[in-house]
């Protein structure tokens, strides 16, 4: 057969098909188990580098050359890179087994929480989760809701740990009111998880309307995206819980998961390497048998309204981007959600712990928590412009802003001989929290500098810790 050149993926498939008579159908069946793999290419849909690799093997064992340069199809690869010039915009990714960087600079194309190994091992070895949600609650004693619901955005869902516990603090302060929560998330197995998380939160407070969506920080606090094209194509599902029983609610919720798998999909922004939808996404839960009682909280498209109480702004945004990048994308468009008396609590990573005592004893001089809160706020206020005098802005005083969450290990743990165990959570935790990029943990991996740094600093303090820091921005009230 003859060999074939081809200068994009596609071609490369279609002259294959072409030369040994077969389906497109069945070309994607036989190299990746995915029938449906071609026709979504050529709707302009990416495919990862794992699966280009798939396809390669397959088109060179039908004798198809393949082409070495990365083709368009490939969803570009989030690395970074220790080059001294750091300038905008990205090569191309890794195609044929050879692996691409990026001149964008790590504060720019690095999403610290896309692995999830390194996240799931975090969330179930610290107590961050549990000691932000105490926080958020302390909020709610200052909210001033007004009917027909209390309203409340998490402008960052993950796995939905710190949603339920204020979840469950709210129905204790406010049994009997109605509630109305949006979670804004990208992540479809953070979405999943958190979902599973929900059917006890239903049982306990019936009158509760859960809004679930994928869009952007200016678009999900009002379920409305921004773009033409996007507003055309954008899922919108209801979902009216029946039955009376937590199994009841679980089972129907977990029923979700092929809508899910087949409308929260992501993408990699090209000017970025942010994940960003597919196409928007709004999902909204609520019981069947408080449909009446809810009628004027459950939301309908195109007429939904944000006027939260409260907005939780937990790390929603890298360590490394500047304050005007985390005002002007993140903090001012949930600041302009809040209504009269409403409260947004923002809080990030701070660092002056023993976790960034591990990562600059690898990487000396390492610093990357570069703003403070007192230097978003100015940021926000910048950006706010006049409308700024709508709004109370609180960094408080470091006694009160600043908090320590652990990882959690026994007292036996941290001895003179420390488990092999106990050392990767705490190095896990600590490259974590400092939004260390894979390629730099890839130099320093193959060597015991790391875990001796680790066991040095758990043997000094005699447990490990990290700060956060909180701050608050309020709507005036009429």
């Amino acid at each position: 057969m003859e060999a074939t050149l081809a200068p994009t993926l596609l071609d490369s498939i279609s002259a294959c098909c072409r030369q040994s008579g077969m389906a497109e159908s069945t070309f994607g069946r036989r190299a990746v188990n995915d029938g449906k793999l071609v026709s979504r290419l050529r709707e302009g849909a990416r495919i990862t580098p794992e699966t280009l690799q798939r396809v390669n093997d397959f088109l060179r064992a039908q004798g198809v050359e393949v082409d070495p340069r990365p083709p368009i199809e490939l969803m570009p690869l989030v690395r970074a890179t220790d080059r001294p010039h750091r300038a905008n915009g990205e090569t191309a990714a890794a195609a044929g087994g050879t692996v691409a960087t990026s001149t964008a600079p790590p504060e720019r194309n690095f999403r610290f929480f896309d692995n999830r190994q390194k996240y799931l091992l975090f969330v179930h070895t610290c107590s961050e989760k549990d000691v932000v949600a105490r926080r958020v609650g302390l909020e709610l004693q200052h909210i001033h809701p007004k009917p027909p619901a209390i309203r409340l955005f998490d402008a960052g869902m993950g796995d939905g740990t710190v949603l339920t516990h204020v979840m469950r603090e709210m129905h204790r302060r406010f049994q009997t009111m109605p509630f109305y929560i949006v979670g804004k998330e990208i992540s479809l197995e953070d979405v999943r998880l958190s979902l599973r998380k929900m059917a006890d939160r239903f049982f306990e407070h019936p009158a509760s309307v859960l809004v679930v969506t994928n869009m952007f920080y200016a678009e999900a606090p009002w379920l409305s995206p921004k773009s033409l094209h996007a507003a055309t194509s954008m899922v919108w599902k209801e979902m009216a819980l029946s039955g009376s029983t937590a199994h009841e609610f679980n089972e129907q919720i977990a029923g979700l998961d092929g809508f899910l798998a087949t409308h929260w999909q992501a993408r990699h922004s090209p000017n970025t390497g942010n994940p960003i939808y597919e196409r928007p996404v709004v999902l909204v839960i609520y019981r069947d048998d408080h449909r009446f009682l809810l009628d004027r909280a459950i939301p309908r498209q195109g007429q939904a309204r944000a006027d939260f109480d409260l907005v939780i702004a937990s790390q929603p945004y890298r360590a490394r981007v500047s304050a005007e990048f985390k005002a002007q994308k993140v903090i001012v468009p949930l600041t302009r959600a809040l209504g009269p008396g409403g409260r947004l609590l923002g809080i990030h990573s701070c660092g002056n712990d023993p976790g960034l005592e591990i990562v600059q004893q690898v990487w000396p001089g390492e610093d990357p928590f570069r703003t403070s809160r007192h230097d978003i706020l100015r940021a926000v206020k910048h950006e706010l412009g006049k409308d700024a005098r709508h709004y109370n802005f609180n960094a408080y005083a470091d006694s009160r802003a600043v908090f320590r969450y652990d990882m959690h290990t026994l007292p036996s743990e941290v001895s003179s001989s420390i488990g092999t165990s106990t050392l990767f959570a705490a190095w896990n935790a600590a490259v974590y929290v400092a939004q260390i990029d894979d390629e730099r943990l890839g130099q320093v991996i193959g060597q015991r500098a790391y875990l001796d740094a680790t066991a040095g600093v758990l043997r000094k303090h005699g447990s490990l810790w990290f700060h956060d820091e909180s701050y608050v921005i309020s709507h005036k009230r009429d």
